[in-house]
């Protein structure tokens, strides 16, 4: 580590996400903490295309975040010490929103940044759930309140109704006019004031606004006592709560994820910032603050520690191709990585050494020469590398778990303009994959053809955007595919698959029988209920895999989800049986009973979120309902309209043209996966028994 960073404990270290729907203003708050602890020296805006973590130029064109950005600062509050944010900028638009699972997998706390405008949006409560799926501490900084329309307390109870979420407003706004000119500090007891180039100027309460803001402020301890048993306790009491003991409970229920910090500010006008910058300190978790990680072991499970001291474990959590070769981003949970070390790594079952680690600030990197728990650092020179790999001391083996996709659920048939870049092609698409598990490329079985899979149109855009700008790739684009799966219609009861093949010499023996049943959602169940050793134990991972491959396609030619699938009996020949026969005995039978049972075809559906002018509401509607959609909800704000409809994707080819035109360019639309339902229209058999 660099020698400005050594004298920071871990235990003063924040490793935090940026996250909110698109257009909260993530970047351009980002913009604003590099500037105030000194990390960049003048800000850039997001409309001007030269903000600090929206480095690609794809990002800077088209104004918005596509890929998480890493940046590291030091910020000191007045009277404390120095501690090390990690902050990372993640992107708003759904179609990324893998970006944001990565992220949220890795940090230790994050911040919800709401428009005060808009309050809280669709892709808010996306990236909201996420973050307390992954159970991490949560704050939120309502953004934008120098607009016109801007609503704090509106925000707060918005994040109440729609989130569940239990706010704890530790600031107010001051507002003169339309614009936010400062922050009632509610439990330092002091007001904040910020003239017009962002300068803060702080005083403590005269008795005026002690008065007026007593009743705020007795609210805030009363909301946190209520889970606090220790504030409760001096509460009760009648004792004084001072700034102390008050930081002390919001910090614990921040940690317990029993309650969420809010403050307001704007922060293109440079307002609240320090303050958002103190809470950051004051109220998120450090590495050594989060509970032990699960991992697993040929031994069985384990937890691991953030221990400095223990034998590695980390994860490589996003992976970039940059023109002087990848970078490999790295979670440090416990022990130590230096250069030169060799550990072990489960996406390769094999010890590789570390040539180069860096610490990343956007597309700017410092060498540096170890790390440890609570880290977030580079690996340089891996080509191989890929999300959710596992890196661990090779004597002690132990695997992390991994990061998960979302499903792909739109594709597009790819062809270069020259047959020359044919090659530049494939490269190009399998660099873009190992950067991002969201995005699969396959071949289409009856024409050849090149097929890419993606979260959505705007990310298949900025892929092959970057094919033709990054290798150098005219392409030829092809009608959209939707990515339906299959699931069984009913039960199969025991069936058989069996291969017996004698050729003279070696042959090929086994003889497997299992069950197929519908379960409810899409991940697929195996077990293995054989007793007796009737399929000998070498021969046991052969059947799962091959259970596993025949369900990649199904009789309609599309993925197979929902499904368990039960071995019951098998046999073996002493000479004949190998792993090759029981793989493919086990494809039969799953084949064999997928014709018994058929298989009801799956459609993605999109939960489509509209905000459109009063004057527009009945042709939007009007226009969902031709595509088939169910109106999922309705709600008036002044002067537009908010519609959440559910629509399958086969029927929103087109959509964005036509919102335009039956609202003049004035409504505007979020389109993101919602669930995987039966297809209205069931598709032939394509496969033959």
């Amino acid at each position: 580590m660099s020698t400005r960073d050594t004298v920071i404990p871990v235990g003063r270290w924040r490793n935090l996400g940026i996250i909110a729907h698109v257009d909260a203003g993530k970047t351009t708050l980002t913009e604003r903490l590099l500037y105030k602890t000194g990390t960049i020296h003048r800000t850039g805006e997001v409309h001007d295309g030269a903000t600090t973590t929206d480095h690609m130029e794809l990002e800077r064109e088209r104004g918005i975040t596509i890929g998480a950005a890493a940046v590291r600062a030091n910020w000191t509050p007045e009277g404390g010490q120095p501690h090390r944010l990690t902050l990372i900028d993640t992107p708003g638009h759904i179609d990324f929103a893998i970006e944001v699972e990565r992220s949220l997998r890795v940090l230790d706390g994050a911040v919800v940044v709401f428009s005060g405008v808009a309050g809280v949006q669709p892709q808010s409560e996306t990236v909201w759930h996420q973050a307390r799926r992954h159970g991490v501490p949560l704050m939120a900084f309502v953004n934008k309140m120098d607009r016109p329309g801007a609503d704090f307390d509106a925000t707060v109870a918005q994040m109440r109704d729609k989130l569940g979420a239990n706010p704890w407003v530790v600031a107010l706004p001051v507002v003169e006019g339309e614009h936010i000119v400062g922050l009632v500090d509610l439990v330092a007891e002091r007001t904040w004031r910020f003239d017009d180039a962002g300068q803060p100027e702080v005083h403590g309460w005269n008795d005026d606004e002690r008065s007026a803001h007593a009743g705020a402020r007795a609210d805030l301890v009363a909301s946190i006592a209520d889970r606090d048993e220790a504030l409760a306790e001096a509460w009760l009491a009648e004792q004084p709560i001072d700034a102390v003991a008050l930081t002390a409970a919001l910090r614990r229920g921040t940690l317990a994820g029993l309650g969420q910090p809010v403050l307001p500010g704007s922060a293109f006008r440079n307002v609240g910032i320090e303050p958002l910058l103190d809470a950051f300190v004051a109220y998120l978790p450090s590495p050594v603050d989060r509970p032990a990680v699960l991992a697993h072991t040929d031994k069985g499970d384990t937890m691991i520690a953030p221990d400095a001291g223990a034998p590695l474990a980390a994860l490589v959590f996003k992976v970039i191709n940059q023109s002087h070769g990848p970078l490999a981003f790295v979670r440090i949970y416990a022990g130590r990585l230096n250069v030169g070390d060799a550990v072990w790594r489960s996406g390769t079952d094999r010890v590789q050494r570390i040539g180069r680690l860096a610490v990343v600030r956007a597309d700017d990197t410092e060498a540096v020469e170890s790390a440890e728990a609570g880290d977030i650092v580079a690996i340089a020179g891996w080509k191989d590398v890929a999300t959710g790999e596992t890196l661990s001391d090779s004597h002690h083996r132990v695997r992390l778990e991994t990061i998960q996709a979302q499903p792909a659920v739109l594709s597009w048939r790819l062809s270069p303009e020259r047959s020359a870049d044919l090659l530049k092609l494939g490269n190009g698409l399998a660099r873009l994959a190992q950067e991002d598990p969201s995005f699969r490329v396959g071949t289409d079985p009856d024409t050849g053809e090149t097929l890419v899979w993606g979260m959505g149109e705007l990310h298949l855009e900025v892929m092959v955007e970057r094919l033709r700008r990054e290798w150098g790739v005219q392409v030829r684009t092809g009608s959209p595919r939707v990515a339906y799966q299959e699931t069984p219609a009913k039960a199969s009861g025991a069936i058989e698959g069996k291969l017996a093949k004698q050729t003279g010499g070696s042959g090929q023996y086994a003889r497997v029988v299992l069950s197929v049943s519908p379960v409810e959602g899409e991940a697929n169940r195996y077990e293995d209920r054989t007793t007796g050793g009737v399929i000998p134990k070498a021969f046991q991972a052969a059947v799962e895999k091959g259970v596993h491959s025949a369900l990649l396609e199904g009789p309609r030619g599309y993925p197979v989800v929902g499904t368990e699938i039960v071995v019951l009996d098998g046999q073996a020949h002493a000479v004949d049986s190998n792993e090759m026969a029981f793989h493919r005995a086990a494809q039969i039978a799953v084949k064999a009973a997928l014709d018994v049972t058929g298989t009801v075809l799956l459609e993605p559906v999109m939960r489509v979120s509209v905000s459109a002018p009063g004057t527009a509401v009945g042709d939007v509607l009007g226009d969902l309902q031709r595509r088939g959609g169910q109106i999922v909800n309705l709600t008036d704000r002044q002067e537009r309209t908010e519609i959440e409809a559910d629509v399958a994707l086969a029927q929103l080819d087109g959509y964005s043209t036509a919102l335009r035109s039956l609202s003049q360019g004035r409504a505007s639309a979020t389109v993101a996966f919602h669930a995987y339902r039966p297809a209205a229209v069931q598709e032939p058999v394509r496969r033959t028994a």
